[in-house]
């Protein structure tokens, strides 16, 4: 997230990262640990959605909830109206690609009494600051913009305004916690500690902000706000107040982003989340970067930038030398930058509560691997008292909610009586569906509200919401599911319905409640068959109920009037291969019941050419062409890419399509970009580097980048004619000199009929065309041979490979390139099955070594039709030794 890590830096997942949450959660507890209510007991509901940046949040004692918009949206959403509406557009200044805007928000104690809201914002001003001011809300609902009273300025830099912080909480004593963030570039140190102490680079020097006791900045600093403006400083800050060289308003320093804070209500301990440095692994500068989650039990240094994690130091460099210097002491920090303007001698550093990197964390493996943007959440105290049946259960008494905006997960940290970390427990892992929370908080009635910013960062997401979750301790109502395996048809079309996907959770014994045409009851079968005799669309609904009354509603739509047409492409070429320069022939038919006459308007031909990167898989046919992103599309789907990328518009990060172009043609892409994953780097989207990604292997790396770098070729299609002929070239210009590339052409036809007696429909189909050298390797299946990364191996007597579905038409003869050390066989090619008819043999002579490849071309005597085709390799004697190594087979004209 851009705006979080680095100007919201970290949470960038900039160009083709992926932080990949490796695997689901297990729900398992050690022994002695209660076991958690069930997952199915918390029910999620959107209260508003479509937000445009929503930042942080807050429940007011009747239930309203109030929330901000990054570009100064403020928002009440009323629980008796079940409706959110605009309070007021705050004037602020909110440049995409900075922090800055409306951030926090916070509800006066006494907010009954007094309807005091507080605001952190970026105003529209000469000077740079950042402001904390406080309105009154009246009994309509609006603000009161003449009782405005700013509280305090925080002065910022423009140039650099990174690290915002810019959540707020009140502590039971009425005192304002005010997060802020360090306001210091981070790119120029490779993801450590920025300590430029080079004249001219202040900006790059955080030791003029967070270890600086002189400064506002990545601080969290307590205040209490008085009624006619300004505020006091209360007992218990870091510093006495007329300390020289200190803010007495500072509570925490040595923070780099705290992006959102929280009070325990009952123990008045701070916890923030802390979003921290970028490195993927130490080094001589220091350690790898760590998000924290902290607690302050009392005022106090919590090391940046000279300390991570639990006190891990930084090594002290010099920029200018560019040397690298000793440790920094937890017990004795000292900030002897020119760029500080406070003391030198810093109070000693604190160790974070729980931290963890990119990569697994050896102390806290429950949260497991990805990228990183810590969200601290508040503190649940269970009311017995309270008649809420939405309440949260006992078992979250006294724990810590915590989130991850990049990974999206929720863990409940419970602790001990002492206050101590005591283990962390999955919240909702199956069922949460959560899209990146940004900020939750606890409702007088128990439930958990949560502001969800949405997928990308930057834009106006339409999955960004407003959400509350409720518990039910008691009765859970039956989930319903409907099912039938003919949907469309013309009448009378008669169909089978079921409801045995349907559920309930209490097991208890359901009744069914069908309607078919709308009206009365027409079933109370569990499954029934119903006829419908008039043309139209029928929402069939199925209502089961349990025995206490609850109930689940499923609707299933039936289009009756009109059929799917079928769409066949037709082809006098070969169906599987392309050959250069060699049109490929074709003809699209087109047949629907219900058009009389086929539109060729509504008829749709497109050709587009997929090309091969060094280390991908050529394709055979469509299936195996969707199969070969799966598993590069299935890793980004749990990473958290798409937090800074989208496939076809830029957002913090460039569109994955913009990326693909980029690197079309360039043979070493795959390989250089799927190290760039997991090391990180910058320099070619813009100044901010990518995270490393140490938590990736080579492999899961590699099959992302291919996914990413096949979405821009998907979109570039040549549209045809129903019928013509089309010379297949685009392989031979994207290839270096004396070589093909080795992609794919998929021709597609459509055909949307006209809509019978209802609306209309669509049908599609496709041929993809392979390049006509088979890599051996990819085989579809193999028996007695040993599959490596460029070659088929170990093959010995009775072993083969086989691919399937081939098409041989015009195929006169194959070609084989392989190797052999010093054994002759026979290879016979059969169709249909490894003893099936032979349609092809040849002569296997030995290379003499393993390494010496050979060319040799054997004639083919070709079936009409596509077959499986087995490539048999025979040699009596010696039935076990190894005989060959096939690199590829060529099918030829």
């Amino acid at each position: 997230m851009y705006s979080l890590r680095s100007g919201y830096h970290k949470v960038l997942l900039f160009f083709l990262l992926t932080c990949f949450w490796q695997g689901a959660y297990a729900q398992s507890t050690q022994a002695g640990q209660p076991t958690p209510p069930e997952e199915n007991r918390f029910t999620k509901t959107i209260l508003a959605n479509d937000l445009n940046e929503p930042m942080e949040l807050a429940v007011a004692p009747d239930g309203r909830v109030f929330f901000t918009e990054r570009k100064g949206g403020f928002y009440m959403y009323d629980p008796k109206s079940r409706a959110t509406r605009l309070v007021r557009e705050f004037p602020v200044y909110w440049e995409t690609k900075y922090g800055n805007g409306l951030i926090g928000l916070a509800l006066d104690p006494k907010f009954a009494e007094n309807r005091y809201i507080y605001f952190y914002n970026t105003p529209i001003s000469d000077t740079p600051k950042q402001h904390v001011s406080r309105f009154r809300l009246l009994d309509d609902g609006t603000l009161d913009l003449a009782s405005e009273k700013v509280i305090i300025d925080i002065p910022i830099d423009y140039e650099i305004s990174r690290h915002t912080g810019g959540s707020l909480a009140f502590d039971p004593q009425g005192n304002l916690y005010i997060s802020t963030g360090d306001n210091t570039s981070p790119f120029a140190s490779s993801g450590y500690s920025p300590l430029d102490e080079r004249p001219g680079r202040a900006l790059f020097d955080v030791q003029r902000t967070a270890s600086n006791p002189n400064d506002f900045r990545g601080k969290i600093l307590r205040i209490k706000p008085r009624t006619d403006g300004g505020y006091d400083i209360p007992e218990g800050n870091l510093f006495p107040k007329g300390t020289s060289g200190t803010k007495p308003e500072i509570y925490a320093m040595g923070c780099r982003n705290p992006y959102r804070i929280t009070i325990d209500p009952a123990t008045s301990y701070l916890y923030w989340g802390e979003i921290g440095p970028d490195a993927g692994k130490d080094s001589i500068q220091g350690p790898r970067g760590y998000d924290e989650f902290n607690q302050a039990r009392k005022a106090g240094n919590f090391g940046w930038p000279y300390f991570i994690g639990n006190n891990i130091p930084y090594h002290d460099i010099n920029f200018a030398t560019n040397t690298v210097g000793g440790k920094f002491d937890p017990a004795h920090p000292l900030n002897d930058s020119p760029n500080n303007t406070g003391i030198q001698n810093l109070p000693p550093a604190q160790p974070a509560m729980i931290w963890y990197p990119y990569d697994k964390s050896p102390e806290f493996p429950e949260l497991g691997t990805g990228g990183r943007s810590a969200i601290v959440g508040p503190v649940y105290h269970h009311n017995a008292a309270s008649s809420s049946g939405v309440k949260f259960p006992a078992h979250y008494d006294k724990v810590l909610f915590i989130t991850e905006w990049m990974r999206n997960w929720v863990f409940a940290v419970h602790l001990d009586d002492n206050q101590n970390v005591q283990r962390l427990e999955r919240f909702m892992p199956q069922s949460g569906d959560f899209r990146r929370p940004i900020d939750m908080e606890f409702g007088p009635d128990g439930a958990m509200y949560i502001l969800e910013y949405g997928s990308v960062y930057g834009i106006d997401n339409e999955d960004a919401r407003l959400v509350r979750i409720d518990y039910n301790p008691g009765n859970r109502a039956p989930v319903a599911k409907v099912t039938a395996r003919d949907t469309i048809g013309l009448a009378p079309l008669t169909v089978a319905f079921s409801s045995s996907k349907s559920y309930d959770f209490d097991k208890d014994k359901l009744q069914y409640e069908w309607r078919f045409e709308g009206g009365k009851v027409a079933s109370t079968e569990a499954n029934p068959t119903y006829t419908f005799r008039k043309n139209g669309i029928y929402p069939v609904t199925v209502k089961i109920t349990d025995p206490a009354g609850a109930s689940g509603v499923d609707t299933l739509l039936i289009r009756v009037g009109n059929t799917l047409p079928q769409v066949t492409i037709n082809t006098t070429s070969n169906s599987t291969f392309y050959f250069d320069n060699v049109p490929l022939a074709y003809s699209v038919k087109v047949t629907d019941r219900e058009d009389k006459t086929i539109d060729p308007k509504r008829v749709k031909v497109k050709l587009s050419y997929i090309p091969k990167l060094a280390g991908q898989e050529p394709l055979i046919g469509h299936q195996e062409f969707t199969d070969q992103y799966d598993l590069g599309r299935s890793l980004m789907s749990k990473s958290d890419c798409k937090a800074c990328h989208q496939v076809d518009k830029p957002s913090v990060g460039p569109a994955f399509a913009d990326v693909s172009r980029k690197y079309r043609g360039d043979k070493s892409a795959l390989s250089r970009l799927a190290n760039k994953v997991i090391t990180g780097g910058g320099g070619v989207w813009g100044e901010v580097a990518m995270n490393a990604h140490p938590q990736l292997s080579r492999d899961e790396a590699t099959e992302i980048v291919k996914y990413v770098l096949s979405l821009g070729d998907q979109q570039a299609q040549l549209s045809l004619p129903a019928q013509g002929s089309q010379v297949l070239k685009e392989h031979l210009g994207q290839s270096s000199p004396g070589q093909k590339e080795q992609g794919v052409y998929v021709l597609t036809a459509s055909y949307t009929d006209k809509g019978g007696a209802i609306q209309p429909l669509t049908s599609s189909t496709s041929l993809v065309l392979r390049p006509a050298t088979v890599e051996a390797e990819e085989a579809d299946s193999l028996h007695q041979i040993r599959k490596q990364r460029t070659a088929l191996s170990a093959i010995k007597d009775q072993s083969y490979f086989m691919l399937r579905n081939i098409d041989l038409k015009g195929i006169q003869k194959l070609t084989y390139r392989y190797s052999s050390l010093n054994k002759e066989a026979k290879v016979e090619v059969h169709t249909g099955s490894p003893t099936g008819p032979v349609i092809s043999t040849f002569d296997l002579k030995p290379t003499g070594d393993w390494k010496e490849f050979r060319e040799v071309t054997a004639p083919l005597k070709a079936p009409v039709g596509k077959h499986d085709l087995y490539f048999v390799f025979f040699r009596k004697e010696e039935p076990d030794a190894p005989l060959a190594s096939v690199d590829w087979v060529r099918f030829e004209r």
